[in-house]
């Protein structure tokens, strides 16, 4: 009976390792070239994903179409042997083409265990239109457009009528997969700049406009102007994608860029953005961290998308001599405000970026690029403040360096899944100075750790308090450690000598009162000096004699 057990076992074991490993990579020459990019920058994982989800890659979306169908399945598990996820794009202007090429990758995703993960950006696109029906109206009855984020937006009292629109383009999608009896498992949008924004000009914009006067009677008071503005936009993601997706497939993981639970602020600026005087934000250093609604609540997404970049300014915002630090100590802000604030059943999925982000054509020498080793830092702690992947972004250039970055982590994360999936985070403190920077995971009595040491950073070890008690004792190790938690006792351990006495007394007592006067001796000899009484509790008792 053992031997035909262990035999099944050794045949499993090589099945699985098989199907792990993917097949035999061959030459890449067919495939488009950041498939080919992807492909020769990473190696197929040694830890097993289990239910993690994949990492993310926003070059390669929709790159398999016009591969063949044997070429393209091969693919597919060769991402997956690399814990790379694939996803196609749903495109209204060609809905046949598009849909046909969904449902295409779709079943073979469905046929090998993968999610089928969708790229549904293009069917937000747009709610302004760029028709006078959706602009500001001035006083004379003149219709005009807000243009400070490089395109024409307007009037956010105007899109009712358009969100129907949208919502159609996605349910037609929708539908079709329902039909076809394949499930939506992901599906993710980079809408950004289009709808209400209050950022920019849009405040002063909206200020000469008689349709937003009327509609936010306090317009002059940032708050209100945000919120009813912020209102908007997350009933138009609900109602056009959130609500619209889960309402098909309730499983479904849906979001979009940049909105996810946080602290009330936004730490980072898009390239599209500049600051608005007027508008209300703390003050860190150089940095004008702006107050944000809580947006992601109202739309029905289901995983939260906050936006980790080296946006090109927040290197002159920070004055730390550590140039690495302005960069992690900014991003790491971002990153523990969505870790923080994000409840455990929801998913955070990170957009990602490492190369300086939106330089200028002119751009200043002194903005030193963020060091490779200190980004995968940054991705590590991440990770152990509660983020579940990543979402790379990058442009093609930057794409070999890129992938092969985040894919180091991704894949060497795995071998502490037990960590990653069901450990809670120990600290969300980002140190004001570049010293030490302390992330971890705790399962019970122990911690799956890193430090990471700036400029500063301690040479003795760091330590951390626990929440609910006890502390962490961090040495200065490269790399990850699994440490255990200190505890303490809250009380004092030794009693006073007694009056007159010095010193202090450890308590050795006992509970019965011996019987004779010699073993009591024998006893404060051997360094008895406390002695328990017999205790009733009061519901026992029938008196309330306090000799009891």
């Amino acid at each position: 009976m053992c031997f035909p057990t262990r035999l099944l076992l050794a045949m499993t074991a090589v099945l699985y390792a098989g199907l792990f490993a993917g097949p035999p990579l061959r030459a890449q020459d067919d495939l488009p070239a950041n498939l080919r990019v992807v492909l020769d920058n990473t190696e197929p994982l040694r830890f097993a994903c289990g239910d993690r989800l994949p990492l993310y890659v926003l070059p390669i979306t929709g790159t398999l179409a016009g591969v063949n169908d044997a070429r393209a399945e091969e693919v597919l598990r060769t991402l997956n042997a690399r814990g790379i996820g694939y996803t196609v794009d749903w495109r209204p202007n060609t809905f046949e083409k598009s849909l046909a090429e969904g449902l295409r990758i779709g079943a073979m995703q469905k046929r090998l265990g993968l999610r089928v993960a969708i790229n549904a950006n293009a069917c937000l696109y747009s709610f302004f239109d760029g028709t006078d029906a959706t602009f500001h109206v001035d006083d004379s009855g003149k219709h005009f457009a807000e243009t400070s984020f490089g395109g024409k937006l307007g009037c956010p009292f105007t899109l009712q009528p358009r969100i129907p629109v949208v919502k159609e383009r996605l349910a037609a999608f929708l539908r079709a997969y329902q039909k076809a009896g394949l499930p939506v498992d992901f599906i993710f949008a980079d809408w950004e700049v289009d709808g209400p924004i209050e950022w920019n000009d849009a405040w002063a914009s909206s200020k000469k406009c008689r349709v937003c006067r009327r509609e936010i009677p306090r317009i002059d008071d940032f708050r209100q102007f945000q919120k009813r503005l912020r209102e908007i936009r997350a009933d138009m993601q609900r109602i056009a994608f959130g609500d619209n997706v889960t309402r098909f497939f309730p499983q479904a993981l849906v979001g979009n860029y940049g909105v996810y639970p946080h602290d009330g602020y936004r730490y980072w600026y898009d390239y599209f953005e500049h600051f608005a005087a007027g508008v209300p934000f703390r003050q860190d250093q150089k940095a004008r961290y702006r107050e944000w609604f809580h947006e992601f609540e109202q739309t029905g997404y289901t995983f939260a998308m906050p936006v980790v970049y080296t946006w090109y300014p927040t290197f002159d915002w920070y004055d730390f001599k550590d140039f690495d630090y302005r960069w992690f100590y900014n991003m790491l802000l971002v990153g523990s405000n969505a870790g923080q604030h994000t409840p455990a059943a929801t998913p955070i999925i990170s957009f990602v970026h490492w190369t300086t982000t939106a330089p200028p054509k002119e751009a200043d020498p002194r903005v030193r690029q963020f060091s490779a080793e200190k980004y995968q830092e940054l991705l590590w702690h991440l990770l152990l403040r509660g983020h579940d992947t990543y979402f790379l972004w990058c442009v093609s250039k930057e794409l070999p360096q890129e992938i092969r970055l985040v894919h180091q982590v991704y894949a060497a994360s795995l071998q502490y899944r037990g960590f990653l999936d069901r450990g809670t985070p120990i600290t969300w403190d980002v140190p004001k100075r570049a010293g030490s920077v302390v992330s971890g995971l705790r399962l019970g009595d122990r911690v799956l750790v890193r430090r990471t040491d700036f400029a500063n950073g301690e040479q003795e070890a760091v330590r951390v308090p626990i929440p609910g008690g006890g502390e962490l004792s961090v040495p200065r190790v490269t790399g990850n450690q699994v440490l255990e938690i200190t505890h303490r006792s809250a009380g004092q351990s030794f009693l006073p000598a007694g009056a007159g006495g010095k010193g202090a007394r450890f308590p050795i007592g006992f509970y019965e009162l011996p019987a004779e006067d010699t073993d009591l001796g024998r006893m404060a000899q051997a360094g008895v000096n406390l002695q328990g009484r017999d205790y009733v509790y009061p519901r026992q008792v029938a008196d309330t004699n306090p000799d009891r």
